[in-house]
């Protein structure tokens, strides 16, 4: 029987998500949103230092740092007031935890968002780098949840933080208990790193007209991730592999939250319009689907050098991934009942082996999945940037903005055999480390 080949499915796949704009207060489409005129953006919120704009466009991950590190100061000086224990062993690894890890892409976004939109006054400045250093907080609570969610025990190369909780308390009490302390402790990690996200977001000076935008869209953005966390875990319960409920768990727990939010929120700040705004949304939600699909092929194919994380994870999980979904969808059409085992004996499988999982990567380059995603991602990444380049005028910033979404969906970490050389036949090449 002939492979069905995989439906090129709209970045949105599934009930559409809610329009960004415009909001209570907003422009009305194609006319200039108006701009706050009270006097009160120029003054910088806690953690915000005196800067040139042209400064921070040389170094924006940064800048972001200096005014992170800002808050953080203050919340954790806070926290010893309330309590030494809880200080020391809770809240300084929260904040240990934003400062060393990741690239800052998000707030990087909501940065260049606001600079090709216009965005150059102090006040507006001050916004997009709060912002983007809240983006950073509300980044380690979805991380550390999802460490909880996955038992990950590995996070950017060094033990996630309930292991590293569980780890304090060993020998205080049976490793079941302990390993139970370490992942509630870190559940309350990340509620306390979603509470400064918050607070850092009310704390920032804005307009009127910007406040009311910039606060829906983080209300937003915070649901979205947590209806597409809940999607993946009704996925695995239930064993789903549909491609269009894959693509929508992913448009709303990565897409939307790593790209289109930021986007969205850097074009407020700059005071966009509404034409702009949407075409920069339509133009993210594209690159933030090409992101989440590459983060699911890497985790099957990419060198954990890289990714900091151990390699297999949503196969072990049984997440319902994309790339899954039109491995299972293809080996069901070519009757293919070997892959179809592989797969089914696999997915959800906490203890498979290096070999079962060496396995599945044959499995989904014999039946063409890894290559129909690829494939995706570019279709993806391409129509990004067409749409990214009907919204802006070609400006520096824009540059900068536009080499950002570029670069979501063409992370290739692909250092893993996709197959092993004993496995190669007609049509299957022998891949090599």
């Amino acid at each position: 029987m002939r492979a069905i080949q995989a439906k090129d499915h709209s970045a949105a796949a599934g009930p559409p998500v809610p329009r960004l704009v415009p909001l209570s207060g907003s422009s009305r489409r194609g006319r200039p949103a108006p701009k706050d005129t009270d006097g009160t953006c120029g003054e910088a919120g806690p953690g915000v230092p005196a800067f040139d704009v042209t400064s921070v466009d040389a170094d924006v991950p940064a800048a972001v740092g200096r005014v992170l590190d800002g808050i953080l100061a203050d919340r954790l000086a806070r926290a010893g007031a309330t309590d030494g224990l809880f200080a020391r062993e809770l809240a300084e690894r929260v904040g240990r935890f934003t400062q060393e890890g990741g690239k800052r892409t998000r707030s990087q976004l909501v940065w260049w968002s606001m600079r090709a939109c216009g965005g150059a006054e102090e006040h507006s400045a001050d916004a997009a780098l709060r912002i983007g250093a809240a983006l950073e907080l509300l980044q380690t609570c979805a991380l550390v949840h999802d460490d909880v969610m996955d038992g990950s025990a590995m996070r950017r190369g060094r033990p996630s933080l309930h292991t590293e909780l569980g780890g304090r308390y060993a020998g205080s009490a049976s490793p079941e208990r302990v390993v139970r302390f370490g992942e509630a402790a870190a559940v309350l990690a990340g509620d306390l790193a979603l509470a400064w996200a918050d607070d850092a977001v009310a704390e920032t000076v804005l307009g009127p007209w910007t406040a009311t935008v910039v606060r829906r869209l983080w209300s937003d953005m915070r649901m979205e991730m947590v209806a597409g966390q809940y999607l993946e875990l009704a996925g695995q319960i239930t064993a789903a592999r549909s491609q269009p409920r894959a693509l929508r768990s992913a448009c709303l727990k990565s897409a939307l939250y790593s790209v289109e939010r930021p986007l969205a929120l850097g074009a407020a700040v700059a005071g966009a319009d509404a034409v702009t705004s949407e075409a920069l949304c339509s133009a993210g939600r594209c690159a933030g689907m090409a992101f989440q699909l590459r983060d699911d092929l890497n985790d099957v194919f990419g060198d954990p050098r890289r990714t900091g994380k151990a390699v297999g994870g949503d196969i072990r999980e049984g997440k319902p991934t994309y790339l899954v979904a039109v491995a299972v969808a293809r080996a069901e059409a070519a009757c293919d009942r070997r892959s179809l085992a592989v797969l089914e004996g696999a997915l959800g499988d906490d203890g498979l082996t290096a070999t079962g999982l060496d396995d599945v990567r044959d499995v989904l380059v014999r039946t063409g999945a890894r290559a129909a995603v690829e494939s995706k991602i570019d279709r993806l990444t391409a129509q990004g940037l067409r749409r990214f380049d009907r919204a802006l005028p070609a400006t520096d910033a824009a540059g900068r903005l536009r080499a950002l979404l570029s670069a979501a969906g063409s992370a290739r970490s692909a250092d893993v055999p996709s197959v092993r050389p004993h496995m190669a036949g007609p049509g299957v090449p022998e891949v090599r480390r």
